[in-house]
């Protein structure tokens, strides 16, 4: 059965699922591409996020 379990990490049959569907998809050449744009991507959300935690800490300082 592919589920994730109670954690939030998917198991490792729908990691292995679903690199062979990306495979298949981007095809091997694309692939390393999509990964960094993926990285990339997931980086500059994570910076995005960080930067709107420090502006609400800021602002409950000041209150």
């Amino acid at each position: 059965m592919l589920y994730a379990n109670t954690l939030g990490f998917a198991s490792p049959a729908i990691l292995i699922f679903l690199g062979v569907v990306a495979l298949i998809i981007f095809g091997p050449k694309k692939l390393p591409e999509f990964g960094r744009a993926m990285g990339s991507s997931l980086k500059e959300f994570k910076d995005a996020t960080d930067g709107i935690m420090k502006d609400h800490d800021k602002d409950d300082v000041r209150k």
